[in-house]
């Protein structure tokens, strides 16, 4: 009868354990989830004309690295922060980033084309470079960890239950930058926090003499960086565009575009003071 017990309670873990949705080793590769704001960037209103800008940098900026017991040399963030900046300027439809991060290698690139051309008895010539109308600066400026903390828990006769959840904040600033003139036309800071919960229950107790009962079950949700600083990045592009609009720098296709939903919701929006 006891092994019977034991068998049933074996089988009860591990029909909850697959009931928490632990995904399968053969999950197929898919593009890149994105946050909420998302919607709202690809919803902006239509340019008059899109923008050409260069970015040579977009880096991390806070120093933070993973707190233990992760490697002292695991970053908070990740480093590729410009792949995703230009994946955000390309979405908003305002924009058209100019490769600069990689200038150099397509310099090599074209000094390999014009050898081949010298060669050749063709007279084609490969065309200059566009030049950018603004350059755009900034990156990730601050990773402030346990922004909040928090927890509930209980316990009676070795049976109970817990839960904590920590925030984190990812804070990323823009600018941007008249090429002419090196003046800063227009500069944002936005910040998304990073939510992570744990939800833990259990029991330990006799059910017989010399008989002990153990039963751990767990769930942990934490929020990828990754999503957290891409919707960051993508407010940031809202908001520059949005105060773009506002500041003459660039205009909408008509002026019923000012009537977008989107632009009128950001275009309210003001700087929390704490």
């Amino acid at each position: 009868m006891k092994r019977l017990s034991i068998l049933i309670i074996i089988m009860m873990v591990a029909g909850c354990s697959n009931s928490l949705g632990i995904p399968d080793t053969d999950e197929t590769p898919k593009l890149m989830q994105r946050g909420s704001t998302y919607n709202d960037l690809t919803k902006l209103p239509d340019p008059r004309g899109k923008m050409y800008v260069s970015i040579y940098d977009f880096r991390d900026q806070t120093g933070q690295y993973k707190p233990q017991p992760n490697s002292n040399f695991s970053t908070a963030v990740p480093q590729g922060a410009i792949s995703l900046l230009i994946m955000s300027l390309i979405d908003s439809k305002w924009f058209v980033p100019l490769e600069r991060e990689g200038l150099q290698n397509l310099l090599t690139e074209r000094k390999i084309i014009r050898a081949a051309q010298n060669g050749s008895k063709s007279e084609s010539s490969i065309p200059s470079l566009r030049s950018a109308n603004v350059m755009i600066e900034g990156g990730i400026v601050a990773y402030d960890t346990n922004i909040k903390t928090g927890g509930l828990g209980a316990r009676y006769l070795g049976i109970g239950a817990s839960s904590q959840y920590r925030t984190d904040q990812v804070t990323v600033s823009l600018r941007v930058v008249d090429v002419a003139t090196g003046a800063i036309l227009s500069s944002v800071t936005t910040s998304k926090t990073i939510f992570s919960q744990e939800m833990q229950g259990g029991a330990f107790r006799y059910i017989d003499y010399k008989d002990l009962l153990e039963v751990e079950l767990g769930y942990t949700n934490n929020e990828p960086v990754n999503i957290a600083l891409m919707s960051a990045i993508d407010a940031a592009v809202i908001y520059l565009v949005v105060q773009g609009i506002d500041q003459g720098l660039w205009q909408p296709k008509s002026a019923e575009e000012l009537n977008n939903a989107i632009y009128k919701n950001y275009s309210k929006h003001t700087v929390e003071v704490l």
